[in-house]
């Protein structure tokens, strides 16, 4: 329990890091399925 507990608190620390890489990542993952979606009914 002990390790579990150790491990969430580094996965926890992880994100406080690299929050704002996980938010760039899913604004260009949208920006590419609208993309993509406004592609498909132009053509």
């Amino acid at each position: 329990m002990e390790n579990i507990q150790r491990g969430y608190t580094g996965l926890h620390l992880l994100v406080d890091l690299n929050w704002d890489r996980f938010l760039y990542l899913g604004t260009l993952a949208a920006a590419l399925g609208c993309g993509a979606l406004v592609g498909a009914i132009v053509n």
